[in-house]
């Protein structure tokens, strides 16, 4: 192997020895303290949600996590491991289960007298031990579980079968909160009729029918219509931002941004521009397809804004051109900035995922076996998180960070601390060769070369592109099956407690925001008259009546 001086220079060297505070107990017995005084000072916030958003990570396990916290701290310059992400500041946490079940498949939502410990979700699907973002998408959205590749239906429906989509769908968060009265929104780094947004307004037996050029014939004949007409049709969404151009608009279509590639072109058979009939339907809407478009809109100038800023999904955030893409940082704040002038509050979903063509782009990385790109758009998300919160108020904002699945993603190999997340473990393996410590269980990056494993080698495994080594030789990195996290903070943030099914996540967030079913659960009336008042308060001018009378008694 090459000299160990080899490291990227944008990463610090390993770190040979520790700070000198953190060699006294006295280091860490004060900071233990400081943790358990903000411990006994947290109460629950008993009162009810105006606002909610909902981050999810495709993809985004808790190796994933702990790996993006050591990223963004060496990108920060520092040696990573005391690093701390956005999200990991929220008081309340849960775990949620990816694989198991609960008898009878009861939601319990926790009464205020019983305590609530940390939690857990559990993310299987009706019809699989290890799950997809389709199943679980309309489990945290619209609080069933379901089957796999199916969107917004029972798992009465079947994959594929499009007869039995009707009289089977689900109404999801998203959709309930609008006919509530609030504005509702989706951003996502995919394609916007991506399985994860989809799941927020789709009612589909197949999460690939993105468009009708992507249907059978037979279920376009029994009456089934695409994700990407549903989009526009289905619930009256206020910001959408997101890729998938190619969907919308009719077959042959130049796309605006790369006009000479018919590849870019749009698919659609039936003649429609979606788009065009999107923005006919909704007075004071605007479309946008470039960053310089999204900032030239105004918040307070539109009702309804649709971003779709790529033909298919969005570019990762390590090659996306910054003049001509927005971020998901920059969408999120913009999706925010609009919908928080609805007086009766909002519900945003915001996605990043990892692999190509199968989830957000975190996920999208990880299926591609390059977990550069997959913990960049981890950070990402977290730094969307962070401009949330500067945006809102935990005092009426209730914000739940998540993933739908986790991947068979590690990390390990005893590195020294500092070491680069993406370098060499310190010794090499028994066949004598390096190895990086990131690994995978399967995917592309398994490799066998004169006979053996091919040795991995600095600055090499620091590219963008690298795909880290894999055990197993698929075309495409796995799902995981272990439960995934849920940060939670805002009114209502103390239910996200214990080991949970995924699809209670949807019934946490409706319960927490007087959504249906628990539109008529106590608070409910007080927290509406609360929002409306904040239009306009009959307060001061009661206020200024009873002086008033008092000024008259007086004087008489």
């Amino acid at each position: 192997g090459g000299p160990q001086g080899a490291q990227c220079p944008c990463m610090p060297p390993a770190l040979l020895s520790p700070p000198d505070a953190e060699k006294t107990p006295g280091y860490w017995n004060k900071g233990a303290r400081r943790r358990l005084e903000l411990a006994l000072a947290l109460q629950p916030a008993a009162q009810r949600a105006k606002n909610i958003i909902l981050f999810v990570g495709d993809g985004m396990g808790l190796s994933t996590m702990s790996a993006a916290r050591i990223y963004k701290g060496q990108l920060s310059g520092g040696s990573g491991e005391e690093s701390i992400l956005a999200m990991e500041t929220f008081p309340h946490m849960a775990l949620a289960k990816v694989s198991g079940a609960v008898p009878g498949g009861t939601v319990l939502l926790p009464l205020p007298e019983i305590p609530l410990g940390p939690s857990c979700f559990q993310t299987y699907t009706i019809d699989r031990q290890v799950p997809d973002s389709a199943g679980t998408g309309t489990a945290y959205l619209c609080g069933v579980k379901a089957n796999a590749k199916t969107l917004g239906l029972s798992a009465a429906a079947v994959y594929g079968k499009c007869r039995t989509t009707f009289g089977n769908e689900v109404d999801s968060i998203l959709h309930r909160a609008r006919l509530a009265g609030k504005s509702v929104g989706i951003v996502t780094t995919t394609r916007v009729q991506h399985a994860s947004p989809g799941a927020a307004y789709a009612h589909s037996a197949s999460r690939s029918w993105y468009a009708d050029a992507n249907m059978p014939k037979e279920a376009l004949r029994d009456g089934c219509t695409d994700i990407a007409y549903q989009l526009v049709h289905n619930t009256d969404i206020n910001v959408i931002l997101g890729g998938g151009r190619m969907y919308m608009t009719p077959k042959w279509t130049p796309d605006p941004e790369y006009p000479e590639d018919p590849d870019q072109n749009g698919t659609r058979r039936d003649g429609r521009d979606l788009i065009a009939e999107w923005l006919s339907a909704k007075q004071g809407a605007r479309y946008v397809w470039d960053k310089k478009g999204l900032d030239a809109v105004k918040d307070d100038s539109v009702s309804h804004l649709m971003g779709l800023f790529e033909p298919k999904d969005m570019r990762y955030e390590l090659n996306r051109n910054t003049s001509t893409d927005p971020s998901i940082v920059e969408m999120t704040e913009k999706a925010i900035r609009i919908l928080r002038r609805n007086p009766n509050g909002f519900f945003l979903f915001v996605e990043v995922g990892h692999i190509p063509h199968a989830g957000g782009r975190i996920d999208h990385g990880h299926h591609s076996g390059r977990a550069k790109q997959a913990l960049m758009e981890a950070v990402m998300l977290d730094r969307a998180v962070a401009r949330a919160g500067e945006l809102t108020s935990p005092s009426d904002t209730l914000t739940v960070v998540t993933a739908d699945h986790s991947h068979v993603f590690t990390f390990g190999g005893n590195t020294p601390r500092g070491n680069s997340i993406f370098g060499l473990a310190p010794k090499k393996a028994k066949d004598k060769r390096a190895y990086t410590s990131i690994l995978y269980g399967n995917g592309p990056g398994y490799s066998i070369r004169d006979g053996g494993r091919p040795a991995a080698s600095l600055p090499a495994a620091e590219d963008r592109d690298y795909r880290q080594q894999a055990a197993v030789p698929l075309e495409m990195e796995t799902h995981s099956g272990e439960d995934v996290v849920m940060l939670a903070q805002g009114p209502m943030a103390h239910l996200f407690h214990g080991v949970q099914e995924q699809h209670y996540i949807a019934h946490a967030m409706a319960y927490a925001a007087c959504l249906e079913p628990y539109a008529t659960e106590p608070g409910c009336r007080a927290a509406r008259r609360a929002s409306h008042g904040s239009q306009c308060s009959p307060q001061p001018l009661l206020a200024l009546l009873a002086l008033c009378m008092a000024a008259l008694v007086v004087g008489g």
